[in-house]
This record gives structure tokens, C-alpha cells and sequence, in this order.
């Protein structure tokens, strides 16, 4: 066993029986925040499955060289009361890493309270894996990405209002238009179309009530909000009691439409054209397509930024 001050162990040095119940000691003789760096000569993943199982989610994992020689881990213990961050949370602070979770077709939106490790495990996917995108993420470079995070709250209700309120006004009337013609035309053929139909009449008929209660109702609340902790105004008590309830009400409409949306990819097996398909029904695809993708942001703007600062803003005034 080979150690050094920056305490790595070269795990080819150990015989088979004693590498993990090594790498397993040295790990719980590791300080809170301190770390290990293994080497060895494949990839160590069923260690990481091993470790969650019998030490629990209580390191991280870091990949500093894959092969095809060397595979180096970085292994460090959390610090306790260290939570892992929820995939809405880490879009909030990274949208660059939201494009890893579309990619694995993780929900960062709707099902954005789940970590990473339970999103993976319901997916049956390769958490070790998933996680090292993130990772690689933060080395990407960056054009400037807008800084949701950083404004005020009464600018990004407004900017969510003018933004993506006003897409979905615009671009819905077209897709229920198209979604009714496309069916009646190719229906008989492709009875997916049927159901599609459905699904978008009813994201239609959930938005347009949806859009009305956050502009009359939550985002007037969450600016007044923000006006009494700037100006130390007093907050007048609302019919509904706390922010948070219109918020809960609000995030269970954005699951319904996100759960419709992704039933209408389903169905339509990631908005693949058949071979017959005309112009209006490559048109509907491609608008639904890029509605999806607005609307994971719209909802994301809300469920992972305005509606957390909202409920703490509240918090700090009624204290």
C-alpha cells in the first residue's frame, strides 16, 4: 500500500481480497470534508454501489482519470448536516447542467425536489455517470448565462409574465389548431393522434386558467411581498394565509402539464414523423417540441427560484 501527503492509495499494490475492506478503512478513518484519491488499473464503479450501500450517501465521487492505464477516484466525506442538492436547485445555480439532465431525461422542473441518486435510481440509471457530466459541466465555458437567480423577485415575475406567459398565449392556439387538423386527417392511420388531441386540449384548458391565477393572484402577492421587505412596509395578510399555499396549488397544475407533455413524447415516440407524414403534422411535432422546451424553463423559473425566495421572504417578514 502506497500513501502520500496528499493521501492516495494505489489499490494494484493490494491483493484482490483486501482492496475494498481496505479502501473502506481508510475511507472511515477520513475527517469530515477530507479525502481520498484511489488508484487503480479499471474503473472502481462497484465500489461506489458498495459504499452507498453499506456507508450511505455520505461521499462524494469524483472521477479524475478514466483510463486506459490509470483510473483515479477522488473520494471525499461530507460534512454533516451537507444535504445533496435537488436537481431544481442545482439548475438554479447551473442551467448548463439542466441540458444533463434532459439528456437522461431527468426532470429538473416539475420533479426538481428529487437529488440526483433517487432521480437516477427511479430511472434506473447510472448515477456515477450522470454525476460526472455534472462535473464536466462546470468546465464548460459559459456565454454569459442569463442570471435568473440574481434578480429580484418583482422583475422575474414580470419577466416570466412577458416571456414565457406570452409564448404560451401566442404558440397554443396554433398547436390546438394543428393537433385537431393532423388527427382528422391522419387519425385513421396513426391513432396516437387521437390521444394527442386530447392531451393537448387539456394542457390548453389547465394553462389558460393556470396563467390567470399566478397574474391576478400569487405574482401581485409575491411583488407586495417584496415591496414590504424593501420598503419596511407592512404586509397585508392574504385570503389565502401563506404564499404557500397558491404555490402548492400552482406546482401540482405544473405537474399535470408537464405530465401531459411527456405522455404526448411518448406517444409520439420522441416526435418521430412516419413516412406519410404532410407538412401540418411535421409543423405540430416541431411547435411541441419547442413548447416543451420553453416550458421547462417557465417552470423552472418558478418551482426552483421565485416560489423558494417567495416562501422565505415571507419567512423573514413574519419573524
Amino acid at each position: 500500500m502506497q500513501t502520500t501527503a496528499e493521501n492516495i492509495l494505489n489499490v494494484t499494490l493490494l491483493e484482490p481480497r483486501q482492496k475494498h475492506p481496505t479502501i473502506f478503512v481508510r475511507f472511515d478513518e477520513l475527517l469530515e470534508g477530507e479525502s481520498l484519491t484511489i488508484h487503480n488499473d479499471h474503473d472502481p464503479k462497484p465500489l461506489y454501489y458498495q459504499m452507498l450501500g453499506e456507508r450511505g450517501n455520505i461521499f462524494t465521487w469524483e472521477y479524475l482519470e478514466e483510463g486506459p492505464e490509470w483510473w483515479k477516484v477522488k473520494i471525499s466525506k461530507k460534512i454533516t448536516g451537507e444535504n445533496d442538492e435537488t436537481l431544481g436547485q442545482i439548475a438554479a445555480k447551473d442551467l448548463r447542467k439542466a441540458q444533463v439532465f434532459k439528456k437522461y431525461g431527468l426532470d429538473f422542473c416539475c420533479g426538481g425536489k428529487k437529488t440526483v441518486k433517487e432521480a437516477c435510481a427511479e430511472k434506473g440509471l447510472d448515477v456515477t455517470k450522470v454525476e460526472q457530466e455534472l462535473q464536466q459541466a462546470d468546465k464548460m465555458p459559459s456565454s454569459r448565462p442569463i442570471p435568473y437567480g440574481d434578480w429580484s423577485l418583482d422583475f422575474l415575475a414580470d419577466y416570466i409574465v412577458n416571456t414565457h406567459h406570452s409564448y404560451v398565449r401566442n404558440t397554443l392556439p396554433d398547436i390546438t389548431a394543428y393537433a385537431e387538423k393532423v388527427m382528422k386527417v391522419h387519425g385513421n392511420q396513426h391513432s396516437e393522434l387521437i390521444r394527442i388531441n386530447q392531451l393537448v386540449g387539456e394542457v390548453n384548458a389547465e394553462l389558460t386558467a393556470h396563467l390567470l391565477k399566478e397574474e391576478k393572484i400569487l405574482f401581485p402577492y409575491i411583488k407586495a411581498l417584496v415591496a414590504a421587505k424593501d420598503h419596511l412596509q407592512p404586509l397585508q395578510v392574504a385570503h389565502f394565509g401563506s404564499v404557500q399555499s397558491p404555490i402548492n396549488m400552482m406546482e401540482m397544475e405544473h405537474e399535470l402539464v408537464g405530465k401531459n407533455l411527456n405522455d404526448i413524447r411518448q406517444l409520439s415516440n420522441n416526435y418521430f414523423l412516419p413516412e406519410d407524414a404532410c407538412a401540418s403534422y411535421s409543423l405540430l411535432y416541431k411547435m411541441l417540441d419547442e413548447f416543451e422546451e420553453d416550458l421547462h424553463l417557465h417552470i423552472h423559473l418558478e418551482n426552483n427560484i421565485l416560489f423558494p425566495k417567495a416562501v422565505e421572504i415571507e419567512k423573514q417578514l413574519n419573524n
